[in-house]
């Protein structure tokens, strides 16, 4: 297949605290000529972040500027980089520690070494919580490899509570009680029930709609495992570059 962009972009999206940014940066790591570009660096001002029953709402769509994201997106398939006008703030926020087999990280280094001299373009990896939700569909529809972080809500919630904050536009925010519970579990059920089986997120993906959409989900056993989720995403993105290359 003949990529007919500057640039091979690759999504990565699950609900919040299920490893997208950290699994980002292993590939950037791993690969040459890779980028990242954050769905978190498109939130809207501190004070135009959605309030519903007195707490800011920072896990919707309303708190994204979409547009914005969209130019964004559509200046790396013109330019095959980033908008050298966007400085990230993600990229201030930690993920902590990094539960990975970092004997692995170096082997696949040198398996991806090999790209270096290959006719692919620059990968573009797209972090974010909303990429492939039934509202951004132009957005999803965007991507050339489409990653599905899947967790369940025990793990995302002890994830996330573990951090310290975040920090925005504006300032720092850090979650009020039982933000996961009330705001994050919630808003992620609602925009992604539908790419799963009787619209349980924590069951087994709907294979028909998936499949048709062309998003990979991660496998139930490699949920909680780094090292396994890295491989299986180093497996996927390997297979779609051999696609890719002339």
């Amino acid at each position: 297949m003949t990529v007919d962009r500057n640039a091979i972009l690759v999504g990565i999206s699950g609900v919040s605290s299920s490893g997208k940014t950290t699994l980002a940066r292993l590939l950037r790591d791993i690969f040459p000529n890779v980028f990242i570009l954050h769905e978190d660096d498109f939130y809207k001002d501190d004070a135009e972040i959605p309030v519903k029953d007195g707490v800011a709402d920072w896990d919707c769509l309303e708190a994204i500027d979409v547009p914005a994201f969209e130019k964004a997106l559509s200046y790396i398939k013109k330019h095959g980089g980033s908008p050298p006008d966007l400085s990230s703030k993600e990229d201030k926020n930690s993920v902590g520690e990094v539960d990975v087999d970092h004997r692995l990280v170096e082997d696949l280094k040198w398996k991806a070494s090999k790209w270096m001299f290959q006719n692919v373009p620059p990968i573009a990896i797209i972090d974010g919580f909303l990429l492939y939700s039934e509202e951004m569909k132009t957005v999803r529809d965007s991507f050339d490899v489409k990653l599905f972080l899947r967790t369940d809500f025990k793990t995302a919630k002890g994830r996330r509570e573990a951090r310290s904050g975040y920090v925005t536009l504006q300032g720092f925010w850090e979650d009020p009680p039982l933000y996961v519970d009330n705001v994050v579990w919630p808003n992620y059920v609602k925009d992604h029930a539908y790419l799963f089986s009787n619209g349980d997120v924590e069951g087994e993906p709907a294979a028909e709609m998936v499949e048709a959409l062309g998003i990979e989900t991660l496998p139930r056993g490699a949920q909680s495992d780094m090292t396994k989720c890295l491989e299986w995403a180093y497996g996927v993105l390997e297979k779609a570059l051999e696609d890719f290359k002339e």
